[in-house]
């Protein structure tokens, strides 16, 4: 398996990319979040208010802010705005999270796989109040990164579940290659 703990320093974008992340936000949230290359990343959340929701192929931006630092930005179809600063070098990252008023009163319309429901993510922007939104400015410990490569599809290839985290931090999920272990 090729997990790596605080071992890899990070400098340039080239070693962001491909990189798997697990992190826990200070509020409790679990995020499991892919570098897939540089203008799309994947993700799953385990825990929070839109626990159960992952998602593929977003476009975002990814920049390289100084050596070891980068910041990820981009819109959801929901209409959520995400920023993200990762540090990956000192195991952090800082969040930004501007949810719609829509998704705070209505976030189960969001818990799924995203892929298969932007129409229902559009329309539900459409019909549902924005503003205010719900800002949520946290920073998370990185518990994890994994040197997945880039535009691997094993790497957030299915639905979050209960002991999802565990089985990858302990290496039950992706076996030397990081290719997802059939069960």
């Amino acid at each position: 398996m090729k997990a790596f703990k605080r071992t890899k320093q990070f400098k340039e974008l080239e070693d962001f990319l491909g990189t798997h992340f697990i992190y826990t936000y200070d509020n409790g949230w679990k995020y499991e979040w892919y570098a897939k290359n540089d203008h799309t990343v994947d993700y799953r959340i385990h825990g929070g208010m839109v626990a159960g929701r992952w998602v593929h192929d977003q476009e975002a931006n990814i920049v390289k802010l100084t050596d070891g630092v980068f910041k990820i930005t981009w819109t959801e179809p929901t209409g959520t705005d995400v920023a993200l600063d990762f540090m990956p070098n000192e195991n952090k990252l800082h969040g930004m999270i501007f949810f719609p008023k829509w998704v705070e009163e209505h976030p189960e319309i969001t818990v799924t796989y995203q892929n298969d429901h932007i129409a229902l993510m559009e329309e539900s922007r459409e019909k549902y109040e924005t503003y205010p939104k719900m800002l949520v400015s946290e920073f998370a410990t990185i518990t994890y990164m994994g040197d997945a490569g880039q535009n691997n599809e094993d790497v957030i290839s299915e639905a979050p579940y209960e002991g999802m985290i565990e089985n990858i931090q302990e290496g039950r999920y992706f076996d030397a290659d990081y290719r997802k272990i059939q069960k």
